[in-house]
């Protein structure tokens, strides 16, 4: 039978943080704080049938609010990067707070990642399962509209992380949420994720200018570092991303599939372990980080985590799509509901 539990993990402000741990009946494990709805740990097996941590992060509440490069958290209202923070809707200018160079970045100096949730955990089936909800108030980090966001995280019994956003609005604004787990399949101290294969459904990218911003064009990964259409090991062109692209891959990957079809977005391979992770969504982009800027940052059980330890997939949204016309719009009017579903999805070969 799946299993909810749940205990406390810190205090921010006399609030309580809650740590709830979902678990199936082989064994696999996730822990989830009600703080950004953050992915603390996640438990699978490899092909020997051993269990590891396989997620960054920390052991404790402090670091999570004071260090974290957003380890495990649900990211909104918007994801990824915002040109000058700035963008109009209905005839307004709205300006964001710039939190990353010229940029606005993953929602703004307080985005739903440092939000407590309200959180239910429940059983459904064979999935054990944590429903998380949060009240954005209208002008909150200068976004307009209340906005009413949901999160539940389903943990099957074939070893699948679901995650299933919805959003709802009373003022036209603009909605991009993702989820910004690092993984390595070896186990999270591990070190470097270069002999990870990676493959990306996708036949296109969205080059970027030097702030990391899409300049707006769709372009073929045909004959450059992107072309993960075939798998190939991550460590193969990472040295050279690093060299040619601001420290590596951060890049959104344009998927071969209509924007709101659910469908497979990426593959990943650890050879030393077995372990396998499909990832699918129904959103049209997929950011590839591979935790470029994470640099001798102490993480859970006394590891030290650096750059290229891990890797993020993100399916969400072009990055600044708001502000870009032939993207896909973020765009949420009142009465639509904003619906964005995740699945990591492991086995072992």
């Amino acid at each position: 039978m799946p299993q909810v539990s749940s205990k406390e993990f810190g205090k921010i402000e006399g609030k309580t943080v809650e740590l709830y741990t979902l678990a199936n009946d082989s064994g696999a494990k996730a822990e989830i704080i009600t703080l950004g709805g953050t992915l603390v740990s996640l438990y699978m097996p490899d092909k020997n049938g051993k269990f590891n941590d396989i997620v960054l992060g920390f052991d404790n509440l402090e670091q999570y609010l004071k260090e974290s490069p957003y380890f495990g958290a649900n990211i909104g209202r918007a994801a990824n990067r915002i040109a000058g923070g700035r963008f109009t809707l209905e005839g307004k200018e709205y300006q964001l707070a710039v939190n990353n160079g010229p940029n606005a970045l993953h929602g703004g100096e307080e985005g739903f990642n440092m939000k407590i949730w309200d959180a239910e955990g429940f059983t459904s089936g064979d999935s054990a399962c944590l429903k998380l909800t949060y009240t954005s108030p209208d002008g909150e980090e200068n976004y307009p509209g209340e906005m009413n966001v949901e999160a539940v995280y389903s943990l099957t019994a074939s070893n699948e992380l679901k995650i299933d956003f919805k959003a709802s609005c009373d003022k036209t604004t603009i909605v991009n949420l993702t989820h910004h787990s690092y993984f390595n399949l070896a186990g999270h101290n591990s070190g470097k994720i270069y002999d990870h294969s990676l493959k990306i459904e996708a036949d296109q990218y969205t080059p970027v200018d030097e702030n990391l911003i899409p300049i707006g064009e769709l372009k073929s990964v045909e004959g450059t570092i992107f072309d993960f259409r075939k798998a190939k090991r991550i460590g193969e062109d990472a040295e050279k991303a690093a060299k040619d692209y601001t420290s590596g891959f951060d890049h959104n990957f344009v998927l071969n599939k209509p924007e709101n079809q659910y469908g497979l977005a990426a593959s990943v391979y650890e050879p030393k372990s077995g372990r396998k992770m499909d990832v699918y969504t129904n959103q049209p982009g997929l950011q590839f980080y591979a935790a470029n800027f994470v640099e001798n940052l102490k993480g859970k059980d006394g590891a030290f985590y650096n750059p290229h330890c891990g890797l993020c997939l993100e399916p969400q949204k072009f990055p600044n799509a708001v502000n870009t016309p032939n993207f896909a719009s973020p765009v949420l009017k009142p009465g639509e509901v904003y619906k964005h579903s995740i699945s990591y999805s492991f086995s072992t070969e």
